[in-house]
This record gives structure tokens, C-alpha cells and sequence, in this order.
């Protein structure tokens, strides 16, 4: 519950509570806050227990942490049920983003795969495209003014 507050911020709120509540008044302080805490725990429990009953055989391994939308969608996708993980495991991303750049920048697939296997598969995406001659004029297109 209390898993990110370090030493020195639980000093402070000792502290704190000493202060605002008094040395005289803060076990019975701490004797109610308990005792609210438990009575609240135990409300939720009979609550969930409730629920499940009422849900029946069927929903007999039913978590309330399920309904968590990250923890269902993980969940349904650790499932292998739908085969996503023999899908995950034949998509090879640095191969796509090969075959992607080589379709940006105009070259045969073939011979970039000579080139990304000789690299050791790797794209050197720092290098900056070479500069076209002066006299080179760039394609116009009357459509697109």
C-alpha cells in the first residue's frame, strides 16, 4: 500500500501526527484508523463474496482485478487461444523496416538485403542521403500547384 513513501517522508508524517494529534491522543488515533481499515477490508471481502455466489458455479474463478482494462487486455493476449504468439514470434521487425526504407528510397529489395547482411542486418540510419548535382532539377509536377 505504502510501497513508494521513503524512510524520511514516514519520519515526517510520525512527526506530523505527533503535532497535530498530541502524544496523549495518537495511540487511539492509530487504534481507530486500524480499526476503520480492517471493518472496510472486511466489507469489500463479504462484498466480493457476495458477487461471486451470486454469479454462480460458472464464475468460480472470477478476479475483480480482471475488470482492470490493462489487466484483461494482457490477459486475453497471453491467451493462446488465437495463436497471437506464434504470429509474434514470425514477425521479424528489422526485416519490415528493411524492406519499408527500401520502398521510401526507391532501391531493388535484393540488393539491400546484401548490403543489411554483410552489415550484420543492422541499418545505419545516420547516414544522410547523398546530395544531387547542381544541374540536377527535381521532377515537376503541375498537379500539385
Amino acid at each position: 500500500m505504502f510501497n513508494d513513501i521513503g524512510p524520511l517522508e514516514l519520519v515526517t508524517l510520525v512527526i506530523l501526527a505527533v503535532l497535530v494529534f498530541g502524544p496523549d491522543k495518537l495511540p487511539k488515533v492509530i487504534q481507530d484508523v486500524t480499526r476503520t481499515i480492517r471493518k472496510i477490508r472486511d466489507f469489500s471481502d463479504s462484498a466480493k463474496q457476495d458477487i461471486r455466489e451470486e454469479l454462480g458455479p460458472e464464475f468460480k474463478d472470477f478476479e475483480f482485478e480482471d475488470l482492470n482494462p490493462k489487466t484483461f487486455i494482457r490477459k486475453q493476449l497471453d491467451n493462446d487461444d488465437l495463436g497471437l504468439k506464434e504470429i509474434r514470434s514470425g514477425f521479424d521487425l528489422k526485416k519490415e523496416m528493411a524492406e519499408v526504407t527500401d520502398a521510401v528510397q526507391g532501391r531493388d529489395p535484393e540488393s539491400s538485403a546484401s548490403s543489411a547482411s554483410t552489415s550484420g542486418g543492422r541499418l545505419d540510419m545516420t547516414k544522410k542521403p547523398e546530395k544531387a548535382a547542381a544541374d540536377d532539377r527535381p521532377p515537376f509536377d503541375a498537379d500539385a500547384t
